[in-house]
């Protein structure tokens, strides 16, 4: 499977319902896509046929507001169908604008920020004391790593050596206000997590290969959760969008939406970026 190319088609399917719900969190979307195209076409062992097995992995996505990138690839995967997302943000329509249990392939209701590592160390947690092999998969938001929650489960998370745990972090470095370092900064990232006991590694967060290479050799140490901080940019894929703060949750027109297929559907770089 060409996943550079599946990348540039759930960029156009995040765009397109984005446009037609009038709402939606675009940049954040279009900067995590990637990690989830890895994660759910070759990492995770989950699929619509064992989404109730006790030994599926589980994929948490903390930053909750970036779902219609959570909503497009599950719908890709099979879990319900791509029409269902015609009513994304609409009155009684259960695609509402955070992930919800209601939904198919959805493991929890997130967008509270700060709830999904402490929910993933306790999932993993109970495959350790279960003496189940799943792993547990969070997409952290860079903007919501003040929560103190994410550092209380950061420490339960080491203490239990929980190697079958898994967090990224979107480090696209903006969040709804401002750059992450002025609203309230938390670098140096990596040895902030080293000190309370994770193993840690950096990635570029649009690169196909690098994301493989990251999944593939988890844990990085034997009694150890690890995390992934994964350099991103906002708004990826589509130049007018790119580290633009007003795209947190911007809705393009129907002529800005025009020229970002027109880009998102242009041939591959010879190097097969995006």
């Amino acid at each position: 499977m060409n996943l550079e190319l599946k990348s540039r088609e759930y960029r156009r399917k995040i765009l397109k319902y984005i446009l037609k719900a009038k709402a939606g969190h675009t940049g954040g979307s279009l900067s995590c896509i990637d990690i989830l195209n890895v994660l759910y076409n070759e990492v995770l062992n989950v699929n619509p046929a064992n989404a109730d097995a006790f030994d599926r992995d589980r994929y948490i996505q903390s930053k909750g507001h970036c779902v219609e990138a959570l909503y497009v690839v599950l719908a890709d995967k099979g879990f319900f169908p791509e029409s269902d997302l015609e009513t994304l943000c609409q009155y009684q329509s259960h695609y509402i604008g955070h992930p919800t249990r209601k939904i198919k392939g959805v493991e929890q209701n997130t967008g509270a920020l700060g709830h999904g590592l402490p929910i993933s160390a306790g999932v993993a947690l109970a495959a350790k004391m279960d003496s189940l092999s799943y792993r547990v998969f969070t997409l952290l938001g860079d903007g919501e790593l003040p929560e103190g929650s994410n550092w209380e489960a950061a420490l339960s998370a080491a203490h239990y050596k929980l190697d079958n745990l898994c967090a990224i972090v979107d480090l696209n470095g903006l969040q709804i206000t401002a750059p992450t370092t002025e609203v309230c900064n938390t670098e140096p990232l990596d040895k902030k997590f080293e000190s309370f006991g994770w193993a840690v590694r950096h990635v570029d967060g649009h690169d196909i290969e690098a994301l493989r290479a990251a999944f593939g050799a988890l844990p990085f140490e034997k009694e150890k959760p690890s995390v992934i901080i994964a350099h991103t940019v906002k708004g990826k894929g589509v130049s007018f969008m790119e580290n633009e703060l007003k795209w947190h949750h911007g809705v393009p027109t129907e002529a800005q939406y025009k020229l970002a297929m027109a880009e998102l559907e242009s041939p591959l770089a010879p190097e097969g970026g995006i």
